[in-house]
């Protein structure tokens, strides 16, 4: 579309409009596809103007609006030992997330030029404290503190490609603007901006959103539904070519019954009712996509009120479908057409339309606010950018691939130790942030730019790696006196580093292990001045050696007894009761050595216990008896003897009956009343007799 246009002092008026289609899909999502082929079209309506106005040399152009990129960028840092106590800090932090965003963007499209974008601009999203959203950050406390922004750039090519166009057809650029800013211009004026407005540029393939609040265009969007949707839907439904579905979706305002022709040749009248009926349902798609873009833009809410232009807005029931998607009053969702612009007036041959705002903004707002490119330096390094808004020192450290990290002194490296069994960290100091001059003068990220300014950056130290001493990590341990058997007796602990003990200056190493030892249990204390009783001795079984250990030592403390895990207190009373030697037989008990085999029975109906010894105990080489205490140094042996079976004979030797040796009557042995014979086995609990028949 080509527009000349007069200004007469504060008053335009559109002298002559021409606008073609291209031929063909020359253009995709605002990006040229074909230079030469757009080049052309430029080139027919240049020469089409210039019949009438004259050569034309120079011309102002919009960038669409599809092309701009949106990206979130997101960052999250430590805030545990610091605080953020200044606007600037937050600004660096913006930054950052800004940077995070570009960073996704170029992975989304493979790109690894930092340069391929241009940031237009962003907008926080939120500020979040330990995950809570929060209005402020500054002074705040917590763990940690996030900030996401939604960051708009225009990528590079889009402005050389358009550019290559113009040259083609002989035109030099004389200002550049955006679609979206170019509407907002010329429909939203300064003195409106404070208000929260969304502006929608309905077109063919696409939908271009402007957001205004807080006096600045604050993000831009697009979704890939537009005027289009609704022609497809009319092609599949009545089988039209698609030049005839655009057709009839002109003429549903103009004519109550439709005539169309489809693919197959019959011609059909149709009413705009059902016409509109047919296209509700991509109505409601193409609604419903722009107020999830729109609030997705306006930190999830809905705006104050949408002004929509374009083509695509004359779109039947939109209007109300949007207003319903976002919640508002249908009078709050409005198209805005050539009457909304002031101080605009146009020839007579030239039909007002939606459609018109936008081309017209753009020719106003390229008078009014041309783009410029600028030159400024960053620390001696050249940098050009697109005056495409207020620019700030932070848009030239963008430029100048200058990473948010780089404005702070790097942090010195933690120390972790192991403090009684759990590992501690101690933070590194905080490296010092980085000075920026603007033209010699400090200056903060928010600060504006002009051409041929100077920026130049004062790198801050890093932070010096942490360290610590012993004392810094634990306290000394305190003596603790107590009375030991009557006496009174002081015990300290002691520090150990891996193992080691060490003083309170002690410096530590990153991954030691630091242990404050208190060595007041009764194990350790008193073992050094009280035998515990653990001393061990050696006992031989059937040539095999056996290392016993001596009974353990009993502590009372304070009148109770207690283990040798028992924690010394300050003035506690301890006594200490050595236990008694072990006897022969206690050695074999636990030893489980049987020393002798027994069987009670009863002999004549009068109780016997018959023994038989089955081991010999011999101390320092003598046969001891079984309740001899054993002494340390003393060598035990238990050495086996006879394993006989006990036999009815074996009675005899336990009682004081004997058989008579004159007697000539006759006898039996009876066993549980039976007869056995002398050398028969018996067992515990059997019932012995002898008979005289």
């Amino acid at each position: 579309m080509g527009i000349i246009l007069e200004e007469h002092n504060d008053s335009f008026h559109i002298v002559d409009l021409i606008s073609k289609e291209h031929k063909e899909r020359s253009m995709i999502d605002g990006q040229i596809h074909n230079i030469l082929s757009v080049a052309s079209i430029i080139q027919e309506i240049k020469e089409q103007l210039e019949q009438t106005h004259g050569p034309l040399k120079h011309v102002s152009v919009a960038a669409a609006g599809r092309s701009l990129k949106t990206a979130e960028g997101t960052v999250t840092v430590d805030i545990s030992d610091r605080t953020l106590v200044s606007n600037e800090d937050i600004n660096r932090l913006e930054l950052l997330a800004v940077q995070h965003a570009q960073e996704k963007l170029l992975a989304a499209h493979q790109s690894q030029e930092d340069d391929h974008y241009y940031c237009v601009g962003y907008s926080v999203l939120y500020y979040k404290l330990q995950d809570e959203k929060i209005g402020s950050l500054i002074d705040q406390t917590g763990k940690s503190a996030t900030v996401e922004v939604i960051a708009t750039f225009l990528p590079r090519v889009v402005v050389e490609s358009l550019l290559a166009a113009l040259q083609r057809a002989d035109l030099e650029m004389e200002a550049l603007t955006l679609e979206p800013i170019a509407a907002i211009h010329v429909l939203v004026p300064p003195s409106m901006r404070r208000l929260n407005i969304a502006l929608v540029d309905i077109g063919a393939g696409t939908s271009d959103i402007a957001i205004v609040r807080e006096n600045t265009v604050s993000a831009y969007g697009m979704v890939p539904v537009a005027g289009d949707e609704m022609t497809e839907a009319l092609s599949s439904h009545y089988l039209l070519d698609f030049p005839l579905a655009e057709q009839l979706k002109r003429q549903i305002y103009d004519q109550e019954i439709l005539t169309v022709q489809d693919i197959l040749g019959f011609e059909q009248e149709i009413p705009s009712q059902e016409v509109i009926d047919v296209i509700r349902p991509s109505v409601k798609h193409l609604a419903l996509s722009i107020a999830n873009e729109i609030k997705r833009l306006n930190h999830n809410s809905s705006p104050q009120a949408v002004m929509i232009v374009g083509g695509g807005g004359l779109t039947p029931t939109l209007t109300k479908e949007v207003s319903m998607q976002l919640d508002l009053p249908e009078n709050r969702v409005a198209i805005r057409s050539l009457d909304a612009l002031s101080g605009v007036t146009l020839a007579d041959h030239i039909e007002a339309s939606p459609a018109l705002v936008t081309p017209i903004g753009i020719a106003i707002a390229a008078q009014r606010a041309p783009i410029h490119y600028i030159s400024l330096t960053v620390n001696e390094q050249s940098i050009r950018l697109f005056e495409l808004k207020e620019l700030t020192v932070g848009d030239t450290l963008l430029a100048a691939r200058i990473t948010a990290r780089q404005l702070y002194g790097r942090p010195g490296l933690a120390l972790t130790v192991k403090v009684n069994g759990q590992w501690r960290t101690l933070p590194g100091e905080h490296g010092s942030p980085t000075t920026i001059l603007l033209n010699g003068a400090e200056a903060g990220t928010k600060d504006r730019v002009g051409n041929q300014d100077h920026v130049e950056l004062l790198f801050g130290k890093d932070g010096t790696d942490a360290s610590a001493t012993v004392r810094d990590l634990v306290e000394a341990p305190e003596p603790i006196h107590y009375q030991l058997d009557g006496v009174t007796r002081t015990v300290i602990g002691e520090i150990l580093l891996n193992g080691k003990t060490v003083t309170m200056d002690t410096e530590i190493a990153d991954r030691e292990e630091l242990t404050v030892n208190a060595a007041n249990r009764i194990r350790d204390a008193i073992t050094s001045h009280v035998s515990p009783g653990t001393d061990s001795f050696t006992v031989t079984w059937n040539g095999t050696p056996h290392r016993l250990r001596k009974r353990e030592t009993v502590y009372i403390a304070n009148g109770q007894e207690v283990s040798d895990q028992y924690e010394i207190c300050a003035n506690d009373i301890i006594e200490t009761l050595q236990p008694a030697s072990l006897s022969l037989k206690e050695i074999a008990r636990d030893l489980d050595i049987v020393l002798e085999e027994r069987a009670d029975v009863t002999f004549n109906e009068e109780p016997v216990v018959i023994k038989k010894p089955r081991t010999a105990a011999y101390v320092n080489g003598q046969l001891a008896n079984l309740d001899y205490q054993v002494q340390c140094n003393d060598q035990v042996e238990f050495k086996s003897l006879s394993n006989s079976p006990i036999l009815f004979s074996d009675i005899f030797s336990f009682t004081d009956f004997s058989l008579p040796s004159q007697s000539t009557a006759a006898y039996r042995l009876m066993r549980n009343g039976e007869s056995i014979r002398f050398n028969e086995l018996i067992f515990g609990g059997d019932q012995l007799e002898i008979i005289f028949e």
